[in-house]
């Protein structure tokens, strides 16, 4: 995955994410709720991307 790819998705989750917060009204934990979720996620996504977490495939939950 090129870098520039990386910076897209990055820019598309943010706006979404922007988007969300703003025009959809919700309470406020649980827009920060859904923040962290998506920051974890991106964080996650990026750590794979990059080849430092592995492969999340891997990972079963039994």
């Amino acid at each position: 995955m090129s870098l520039v790819s990386v910076v897209i998705i990055l820019v598309v989750v943010g706006v979404l994410l922007w988007l969300i917060n703003t025009y959809i009204p919700m309470d406020g934990k649980i827009k920060s709720i859904l923040n962290v979720v998506v920051v974890i996620a991106v964080i996650l996504w990026l750590l794979q991307a990059f080849g430092v977490l592995g492969s999340l495939g891997d990972v079963r939950v039994d």
